[in-house]
């Protein structure tokens, strides 16, 4: 279940309050009450059988007494008597309760009574909140249904956490500062609703304009993930995760798991669902705040104005320690500024105007900054003085912005009682406005990350450099033979066969049992060579001396192996050793050391890891992560995170490493995680890295059985490859029927602008002359686990080919109906592609079991109807348009 009956939860016509009381402080008397206050249009009916009335209400005897069937019922009583209550109301009709009660974990007796209680609620589709939680609030609706000790302001931000005692905190503070909710929600032990569930939920609701949430732990992580990023494309979604530095986050035994924390996966998923994370809970409201009233900037360079130079110094090291830039200021703003400024202004950014400037000067400086396009955003800082005005330097500013309403501009007055007057000003002409320097900057620094994430989330990736076309028979092998022989690692051999069948490239490998076998090896690769120890028990083989490099013909590599086995028999004494491993010796003066590998998260699958490489990897902790299944945007946005990519890129003369193949390396990576689920953790190190490409020096891959498929796995369901087809056309060659990528964009686009305009009439339903970038990108970006779409194309790298055809549809959370679309291009037309492409999408529908489908129709698209006609929809006229008509198809049933 997902969003099925919340609105019963957040605007119900009645409530019950099982467990009411009169006893003065007591749960059942604070629930009522706060219900009974919070000016709920409907009744509020108290169940006890000790009460004939609790506060000013009728109260009853049971569930089966209420006059009327309650929408929504709050319980707290006793944990065993949950689940008779929750099937007692379902039975009436009830479709939303929250459950107070606590006692429903810690031990099996209780995991059962919790079982139980979703048992009974699942026959009638009654949604839970809870339990153990403080309740819900919907102040627009006149619902408090918590025992909270103060009611919220209504407002539009909507306020999701776990922690019931984060709920009251946050009222209080919000009270006092005049902020309004639309929805406080305490999840508690999310049996049932969760934050999947209210995301869904909030990014359709008219009254909320930013999410902001609390999280502890998330249930269902691919729900999650497809909530998430669907609510972050239509409003801000801000998040704080807790437990950063949880101790109970694993390390796995290589150096990639190693590096992966549980919280930095938690960063990930944010990331990649296009959420801004914060790190406070008062930023959690700057934050919304910020994104609300501040054009987003263009980038993260930042110019300031300040009467005072300390302000300015302090705000410059809060930008420096934030990741952010000073803008430079160009010679010809210098030369403006000089003119309206006097002759001991800083020239420089940031821009100190001194402490006696009037209003007139801040006007005067404002109206060349604003203009200067070398900088992304304005902060604006006022210290207080006894020579000048705060208020009237606020109303300078003011002033000066209008027109200006596409800049991004933020201020800092600071002080207290003096500065009241310029803030109020600020906030009355819309502009943000801080206490503090530092504050501020941290909300232009939210700005910046939150754009980053928009741009990633709808970012087109470049067609493939190299189509991905692993030997798949050979890796099977390769996993076949490991998991047969009981073995938990692959050899290090057999895991640089397995990068080299996706097409890594390896460093020429052999394996000897013997000091003299490792000598014929040597022989045979004819090069100098790296000697390794091969053991399954020695992790790090540096530390035992395990390694040794450059080693020059067949007598020096023997007598260098009869040295290491003596030495790691005295070291290790119980440690299996199966021999040497005999590397081609890689010379690459210049190379980088680079990491990339991946690992499990206990609750968001597989994660790719990337970052600086070597021996000293746990030092340097220079990494970045990133949830499969990955394409090359993605994989740059990865590397770009890293302090290395500084590096990388080329600097002081030397060139930049080949990019595209080290971002090639981590889709393969992600391809072979979706194609084995075996695969538990792979690590690559190093990986080098230069001009000339990559090229893996040391590998180890992790294996278990499971009969989990690489697809379920994933918290983002990667490319479902088993709808792709081979369509035969007469007299030509094959077309290939697919799900849409990320990279058609450009040939989606090309494919728009070759419709005519009575195609684009009759599917648009108006004249349209182009596809703009963001509506492209979300045709094309699509979430596999809610969404399909089918294009018809040549042949070849997505973004390269032509599109003839496409067919989508989109599921509600609950997949009960999904509406379609289709349009065939003209030139297409008249040779069964159309009916092709419809019984396609209405198997896979059928197949994912969605309800129904619908779509609508103009009137006089009479080739559509006819189609629709003939696979069986229904027709219904629009009665507010006669031009539209509804088509719609039962796929359930018979």
């Amino acid at each position: 279940m997902t969003i099925r009956n919340l609105d019963y939860l957040f605007k119900p016509k009645s409530v019950a309050v099982i467990g009411a009381s009169n006893r003065e402080g007591s749960l059942g008397a604070v629930l009522t009450r706060n219900l009974l206050r919070g000016g709920l249009d409907g009744p509020v009916m108290p169940v006890n059988p000790k009460y004939a009335h609790v506060q000013s209400a009728a109260a009853y005897a049971d569930i089966a007494s209420l006059p009327v069937a309650p929408d929504l019922a709050v319980i707290a009583t006793p944990p065993a008597t949950v689940p008779g209550l929750i099937a007692d109301l379902g039975a009436r009709g009830t479709r939303a309760a929250i459950v107070i009660s606590a006692g429903f974990g810690g031990n099996t007796d209780a995991a059962r009574l919790k079982q139980d209680m979703l048992d009974a609620a699942r026959p009638n589709l009654l949604r839970v909140v809870g339990p153990n939680c403080l309740g819900v609030m919907a102040p627009p609706a006149g619902l408090n249904a918590s025992f909270g000790h103060l009611p919220p302001l209504p407002g539009n931000l909507a306020f999701v956490t776990q922690s019931g005692a984060i709920v009251t905190s946050i009222v209080d503070w919000a009270t006092g500062r005049g902020i309004g909710f639309s929805h406080i929600v305490s999840l508690g032990d999310m049996s049932d609703v969760d934050f999947g569930d209210m995301l869904d939920y909030l990014a359709n609701d008219d009254g909320t304009d930013a999410i902001l949430l609390y999280i502890e732990a998330v249930t269902h992580p691919r729900k999650f993930m497809s909530a998430a990023r669907a609510a972050a494309r239509s409003k801000p979604v801000i998040v704080i995760k807790s437990g950063r530095f949880s101790e109970s986050a694993k390390a796995a035994a290589s150096h990639t798991g190693a590096l992966a924390g549980a919280d930095a996966v938690y960063d990930a998923a944010f990331r990649r669902a296009g959420m801004l994370r914060v790190f406070e809970l008062e930023e959690l409201f700057d934050a919304a705040e910020t994104l609300s009233k501040a054009g987003l900037p263009r980038g993260d360079r930042l110019t300031i104005l300040t009467n005072g130079g300390g302000m300015g110094v302090m705000a410059t090291d809060t930008l420096m320690v934030t990741g952010g830039r000073l803008a430079e200021l160009p010679d010809a703003v210098i030369a403006a500024l000089d003119k309206v400024l006097p002759p001991t202004w800083s020239r420089a950014n940031p821009v100190d105007i001194i402490g006696d400037a009037p209003g007139s000067r801040y006007a005067d400086a404002l109206k060349i900054l604003i203009e200067d396009g070398d900088q992304d955003a304005l902060l604006i800082l006022n210290s207080p003085t006894a020579v000048a005005s705060a208020t009237d330097a606020a109303e300078a500013v003011t002033g000066t912005l209008k027109g200006h309403e596409n800049r991004t501009v933020l201020t800092s007055w600071i002080g207290g009682e003096s500065t009241r007057a310029a803030r109020e000003m600020f906030a009355v002409h819309n502009v943000p406005t801080y206490e503090t320097p530092s504050q501020a900057v941290a909300a232009f620094m939210h700005l910046v990350t939150y754009r980053r994430n928009q741009e990633t989330l709808m970012e087109t990736p470049p067609a493939a450099t190299a189509e991905i076309q692993p030997d798949l028979d050979r890796a099977q092998q390769l996993v076949r033979t490991a998991l047969a022989d009981g073995r938990d690692w692959m050899t290090a051999i057999e895991a640089k066969q397995m990068l080299a069948a996706y097409g890594v490239p390896v460093a020429a490998t052999l394996a000897a049992e013997s000091p003299a076998g490792a000598a014929a090896a040597a022989k045979e690769i004819d090069a100098p060579v790296a000697l390794k120890i091969l053991s399954p028990d020695i992790t790090h083989k540096t530390d035992v001396g395990g390694v040794i490099l450059g080693l020059e013909g067949a007598d020096a590599v023997e007598a260098a192996a009869t040295v290491m086995l003596e030495r790691i028999r005295d070291l290790r004494p119980e440690a299996r050793i199966d021999g040497f491993m005999i590397e081609e010796m890689i010379r690459r003066p210049g190379a980088y050391e680079l990491i990339t590998g991946m690992s499990t998260d206990d609750q968001f699958g597989p994660v790719v890891l990337f970052g600086q490489g070597g021996t000293s990897v746990e030092v340097t902790k220079d990494k970045a992560l990133g949830l499969p299944p990955l394409n090359l945007h993605l994989a740059t946005d990865m590397i770009e995170q890293t302090r290395i990519w500084k590096l990388l890129k080329g600097y002081r003369g030397l060139p930049p490493v080949d990019l595209d193949a080290v971002a090639l390396t981590l889709v393969r990576i992600s391809r072979m995680v979706v194609d084995f689920p075996q695969i538990l953790e792979i690590d690559i190190n190093p990986l080098l890295a230069d001009p000339g490409g990559v090229i893996a020096l040391d590998a180890r891959v992790r294996l278990a059985a499971t009969d989990v498929t690489g697809e379920d796995r994933l918290a983002i369901r990667p490319y479902p490859a088993d709808l792709e087809e081979t369509v035969a056309r007469e007299g030509d060659s094959p077309l290939l029927l697919r799900p849409i990528v990320p990279e058609d964009e450009p040939s989606l686009q090309k494919a728009f602008t070759g419709l005519t305009a009575e195609e684009t009439r009759l599917r648009f339903a108006g004249l349209r002359k182009s596809l703009p970038h963001v509506e492209a990108a979300r045709f094309t970006q699509i979430d596999y686990d809610r969404e399909m779409a089918l294009v018809l194309t040549e042949p070849g790298a997505p973004g390269t080919t032509d599109i003839f055809g496409v067919v989508r549809i989109h599921a509600d959370p609950d997949n009960e109906q999904a509406e379609f679309a289709i349009i065939v291009g003209k030139r297409m037309t008249g040779n069964g592609y159309g009916s092709l492409l419809m019984n396609r999408i209405i198997a896979y529908a059928r197949a994912r079991g969605t309800g129904s489908l619908f779509g609508y129709v103009l009137t006089d698209n009479r080739r559509m109807l006819d189609l629709c006609a003939g696979l069986g929809f229904e027709r219904a006229p629009m009665a507010e348009d006669a031009s539209v008509t509804k088509v719609s198809l039962n796929l359930r049933a018979t």
